[in-house]
């Protein structure tokens, strides 16, 4: 969230940007956007907010509907009434009831390929 000495962007309602966003404020979307978003804070999608496009951020609180790919650092939450088609990459994730989620997710980190987890990493997993 942010600080005092924090700003935060927000993009009301009635307004829809074609074109990409970067930068190092928390943003709150109500409009459209049709484009990648790239932010060092957080980015908060209200529930008629709508973005179709990339996302890089350090967390995100979606309520509203995402088309594309998201990559949060830190944590990313679906809220109950969101729509997210895409693949999500996150260190945590958090599902409300009634969210909608079509795609793939990685979460937390993974051992690199060139090399493979020692007994002693390796977890074992029940299903």
């Amino acid at each position: 969230m942010a600080t005092k000495e924090q700003e935060i962007t927000q993009i009301g309602h009635s307004v829809t940007i074609k074109g990409d966003i970067s930068g190092k404020s928390d943003v709150r979307v109500a409009g459209n956007i049709n484009g990648s978003v790239a932010i060092e804070g957080e980015l908060i999608i209200e529930r008629q907010g709508y973005v179709e496009g990339e996302i890089k951020t350090n967390t995100a609180v979606i309520a509203g509907s995402v088309k594309g790919n998201i990559d949060c650092s830190e944590k990313l939450v679906l809220e109950s009434n969101s729509q997210f088609v895409g693949n999500i990459k996150t260190k945590l994730l958090i599902i409300q009831e009634g969210a909608v989620f079509q795609g793939n997710c990685q979460m937390g980190s993974v051992p690199s390929q060139s090399q493979p987890a020692t007994p002693k990493e390796a977890k074992k997993v029940d299903l």
